[in-house]
């Protein structure tokens, strides 16, 4: 890998399915960047087994081993600055970040729905009882808030009828997986740039 690629930390709570499309994804030295961590706000999960067996460097920061949020927010940060990433990277990691790790790294988060339609934890749920007959995924720079971030990229998934929660979640996540690679290498080989509350692709002046 380049020394000039995109240092990436990953951080998961679960299965990592995201985090596994990123690693197919790094393998190819033409993508731009490369994954030198991931981190996990619990241990035993097949995350942090996916990134063990590429061969990846984890970390676990757990909340409950901290007596405040605060500490905890302060040690995930410090823990993620050991790595000296260019990007962090959410991939179905379900803690919101606090001010230390937004403040010292671009945060990118994706989210099951077409923001700012249907924030926060049940996306999906929502879209369907509201009676959409589209949805989709938002890959967006994490802020303070819930899922109200600068937005990068959004792709629609359609409602189909006889849809549930679990059959649409399914589809979007497919969406999702390619949406966030495909957004992941083009920050990382052309660079990007934050006005107000629109990002564009690009170096500035480029």
């Amino acid at each position: 890998m380049s020394s000039q690629a995109v240092r990436l930390v990953v951080l998961v709570s679960g299965s990592g399915t995201n985090l596994q499309a990123l690693l197919d994804a790094v393998a190819d030295e033409t993508y731009g960047a490369q994954i030198v961590a991931v981190g996990a706000d619990r241990g035993d999960i097949e995350g942090l087994a996916r990134a063990e067996r590429a061969g990846v460097p984890t970390f676990v920061e757990r909340l409950a081993d901290h007596p405040t949020r605060e500490e905890w927010d302060g040690r995930l940060a410090a823990r993620i600055a050991e790595y000296r990433p260019d990007l962090v990277v959410c991939a179905g990691f379900m803690k919101i970040l606090g001010a230390p790790t937004l403040e010292a790294f671009p945060v990118l988060n994706t989210h099951p729905a077409l923001l700012p339609s249907f924030p926060g934890a049940h996306g999906v749920r929502d879209a369907l009882s509201y009676g959409v007959r589209v949805t989709g995924c938002t890959v967006m720079l994490a802020d303070a808030g819930v899922d109200t971030g600068p937005i990068i990229a959004q792709e629609a998934v359609p409602v189909l009828d006889g849809d549930d929660e679990p059959t649409l979640h399914e589809r979007i996540k497919t969406v999702e997986r390619h949406l966030l690679v495909d957004t992941v290498g083009r920050m990382a080989r052309e660079g990007w740039t934050v006005t107000g509350r629109i990002v564009r692709f690009g170096r500035p002046g480029g």
